[in-house]
């Protein structure tokens, strides 16, 4: 049986957000399952020499257009975070927590607070509105604020930034579909044919 896809993305992706509304029905489409994979893409690009995109000249303008065409297209409208780029280490500690007790639920979350990024336009760097967020979904605030603080937690993100670079993850979204990567939303019906006829 083939291998989950990796879905390896950051909180204050835009892009990785249209990705997060997608990836599982593009698995459920084809029979894998998809495991999710937070980052911190501040740290890869410290590694890189990158930069967000929204601060590269030109390239930052378009791009801002272009999320919110792509949003508008799948029938929503888009709001950005202020600021933007947020911090996106506590979210990021939120979710392998929750992994580690419900994948289920670490799924549920991670959409819930994309949604209160980039529809609610809701500025996620502090712990404490991760966990306001998190709540919706039925987790403890303050069992959640306690658990990120946690050494295994923290030492978990940082595994994890570690293990995106060492698999070539430069960007976000970033999908690996039985080792053959794929950079960005727009790579969706790619990713697609590729599943569908098992590579070329």
């Amino acid at each position: 049986m083939a291998g989950p896809i990796e879905f390896w993305f950051e909180f204050s992706s835009p892009y990785g957000y249209l990705a997060a509304r997608e990836i599982e029905a593009l698995g459920a489409r084809h029979g894998r399952a998809v495991s999710w994979n937070p980052f911190l893409l501040g740290v890869v690009m410290k590694e890189t020499g990158g930069q967000p995109i929204v601060e590269i000249p030109m390239k930052g303008d378009y791009s801002l257009r272009d999320m919110h065409r792509v949003a508008r297209g799948m029938g929503f409208e888009m709001k950005m975070p202020d600021p933007f780029p947020f911090l996106a280490v506590a979210a990021s500690r939120t979710y392998y927590w929750l992994l580690g007790r419900d994948e289920a639920l670490a799924k549920r979350v991670a959409r819930t607070l994309y949604d209160a990024a980039f529809v609610e336009g809701r500025n996620l760097s502090k712990p404490e509105d991760v966990a306001e967020v998190a709540a919706r979904e039925g987790v403890d605030p303050q069992e959640l604020l306690a658990a990120i603080q946690d050494q295994a937690i923290k030492d978990r993100l940082r595994d994890e930034t570690a293990a995106a670079m060492a698999k070539g993850v430069f960007g976000s979204p970033f999908v690996i579909v039985d080792g053959e990567p794929f950079w960005g939303f727009d790579k969706f019906p790619e990713i697609e044919r590729w599943i569908a006829s098992g590579g070329w």
